[in-house]
């Protein structure tokens, strides 16, 4: 057995801790660039606690998945401000956008030269100035992961800029900041958590650390992901979904995702579909067809009783089978309201060409099983 664990070189998790940020950011450097989400009034006592502790502050704003144009545009903003530090602070897309930035300012060339599938994939070759993230959603966990998450308008769709390079230095998971997060995106955020700690347990690149940190990620996200749509201000609910999103992040980054991020990612970049709601969907299926395809191909594979583990996690039931789980998987998405793929304009004549774009995702590589063409066409029909 061999295996690696990359991760921050620091995480602070708890209540209250996005408080010390600044003074933790006074240690990495002194011009910052703050990217923040569409609402920079949001990150206002994050920007006073930076400049009471001597750090000059430029604020970047992302307001929209982050794209190949908007990276560059914040790495030209960062360079004639000579920022030595990056911190992103709200969701994802703006700790992937911070990320990519902080890359860009100390290697050469444009974000394609490093992007995978559609552009040179070339590996950075020089450390990123420090990057601090603070999430103020629970879903991602790109806190503390080794790709960003960039979308291509040009190709239609969203790829990674990857590298354990720019993993940040520094993690700090907050969960009072998801406090006032709206139920809508509680789901769709929170469902993207629970895929995230599911799909590393059953990936072939699974580990045993990946595997402890995945059974307990499942079992909050399980016990608490209704419990904080339901009721946004339950910070028992909030402390659990971001353990849970924190630990897909940190699952996700050393060991591998699967077919249903395999669909997500390509999907995202071809339709206005939130991504953790396109998971949520996509579940329950693609568990179904791989429990059928390794009972009929490799029924000797662990994932298959992996799968049952999982049922068991998520229902409390000892007796629980995998099926079982899947059929957990569509109560849940129904009691938060989420909508098939056709509500997003996803339709049949579609397939072909999100059927090309999934056939050269990385996450397909992480699935326990090769699923085929027939496989992969039947989980969208269903997932209609």
């Amino acid at each position: 057995m061999r295996f690696e664990f990359a991760t921050a070189n620091r995480i602070i998790f708890g209540p209250g801790t996005v408080k010390e940020a600044g003074q933790i950011a006074l240690s990495l450097g002194q011009r910052a660039l703050v990217v923040t989400g569409r609402s920079v009034q949001r990150a206002q006592p994050l920007l006073e606690d930076l400049q009471v502790n001597g750090l000059e502050t430029h604020i970047f704003s992302v307001e929209k998945e982050p794209d190949i144009a908007l990276v560059q545009k914040g790495a030209a903003i960062a360079r004639k401000a000579k920022c030595d530090i990056v911190i992103g602070f709200g969701g994802g897309s703006a700790l992937d956008t911070g990320k990519a930035i902080a890359a860009l300012l100390t290697n050469p060339g444009e974000v394609l030269d490093y992007l995978e599938v559609i552009g040179k994939g070339k590996p950075l070759t020089r450390s990123p100035v420090p990057i601090m993230a603070i999430p103020t959603t629970s879903g991602t966990g790109t806190e503390v992961t080794r790709n960003a998450v960039l979308a291509s308008p040009e190709h239609h769709v969203k790829v990674s800029l990857r590298s354990s390079q720019i993993i940040p230095d520094v993690a700090i998971v907050d969960p009072a900041l998801t406090l006032t997060v709206p139920p809508s995106v509680t789901a769709s955020t929170g469902l993207d958590a629970l895929t995230q700690v599911l799909e590393p347990y059953v990936s072939h690149k699974a580990n045993p650390l990946t595997d402890t940190i995945c059974r307990e990620g499942i079992r909050r996200a399980a016990g608490s992901l209704r419990q904080a749509y339901e009721h946004g201000d339950d910070l028992a609910a909030r402390e659990d979904m971001s353990l849970a999103s924190l630990f897909g992040g940190l699952a996700l980054a050393n060991a591998k995702l699967g077919a249903v991020h395999g669909f997500a990612g390509p999907m995202g970049g071809m339709f206005p579909a939130p991504h953790g709601a396109l998971c949520g969907k996509l579940l329950p299926y693609v568990i179904e067809i791989n429990i059928r395809a390794l009972r009929e191909r490799d029924p000797q594979n662990i994932a298959l009783q992996r799968y049952d583990e999982i049922a068991t996690l998520l229902t409390k039931n000892l007796q629980a089978k995998a099926e079982d789980g899947a059929n957990w998987i569509k109560e849940l998405c129904d009691h938060l309201q989420v909508p098939g793929l056709a509500s997003y304009g996803i339709q049949e004549n579609d397939f072909p060409a999100i059927l090309e774009r999934v056939s050269r995702s990385s996450s397909m590589k992480g699935n326990p099983i090769q699923l085929t063409e027939d496989e992969l066409r039947e989980i969208l029909q269903r997932s209609l």
